[in-house]
């Protein structure tokens, strides 16, 4: 199995840790983001993965070198040159994720979600993609059918609204950073951007395929964006 991690981002929330890192190699009970993350990728499996840098990409590289890779097959997607977002980076990445269902998964986000459970729920042929969504509070909400198909997404703070597939019921749920993609969903990305989100993407495949959703409101999740969520982390998760 395969899976892309997105540690490129400039991680201005989590200032001043980022000062003089990148996020990914800020620390939680001494375990660097990055290293979590992969480590939890491993335990269900994964054997390959890309990562992408940028903001202090060399320290990310000599991290991964001076762990022997975490013992995984690691591929470094390297965008110092322009940050590409979600959706660019992985386009950037498609020509090592295109022969298999593969996860993603943001480097900043802390969950016990269980991701075999999430791969086996992904139906290749069927579903382009498969995401893990929660009920949480946030300014943008993808909106689902009450089958679980993506329908939409709403700015709640502007007013904003994006419309793929018209419903008459309609149901909010926050994308909590993790996914299965199908490689069919590389057809359905902007051929004249370089940067853009992930989401743009989803929004397009939803007008002729199915991207359903995982809810997990059972598990436990955290966005480690910020300092006050560092100190959360230490208190609420075991990372042994």
């Amino acid at each position: 199995m395969k899976a892309m991690v997105f540690a490129a981002g400039l991680g201005t929330r989590l200032r001043p840790y980022t000062n003089d890192r990148p996020k990914a190699l800020v620390e939680v009970q001494g375990k660097t983001l990055l290293e979590i993350v992969l480590r939890r990728l491993q335990s269900f499996g994964v054997k390959e993965v890309v990562v992408n840098v940028h903001h202090f990409a060399d320290k990310v590289i000599a991290h991964l070198q001076e762990h022997e890779n975490f013992g995984l097959e690691i591929h470094v997607s390297d965008e110092r040159d322009l940050l590409l977002d979600t959706g660019g980076g992985l386009k950037k990445a498609a020509h090592l994720l295109s022969d298999a269902p593969f996860l993603i998964h943001n480097v900043d986000i802390l969950s016990d979600l269980d991701l075999g459970q999430l791969y086996a729920a992904h139906q290749p042929g069927q579903n382009l993609s498969t995401l893990a969504v929660r009920q949480r509070e946030t300014s943008r909400y993808l909106e689902f059918s009450p089958k679980g198909e993506l329908c939409g997404w709403k700015n709640k703070k502007t007013g904003e609204r994006k419309i793929s597939k018209e419903e008459v019921t309609v149901l909010d749920w926050a994308y909590s950073g993790m996914a299965v993609i199908d490689p069919g969903l590389f057809a359905y990305f902007p051929q004249d951007k370089e940067v853009f989100s992930i989401i743009e993407a989803w929004l397009a495949a939803a007008k002729k395929g199915i991207i359903r959703n995982f809810p997990h409101d059972d598990t436990k999740w955290l966005d480690v964006g910020k300092p006050v969520a560092l100190e959360r982390a230490a208190r609420e998760f075991n990372l042994d």
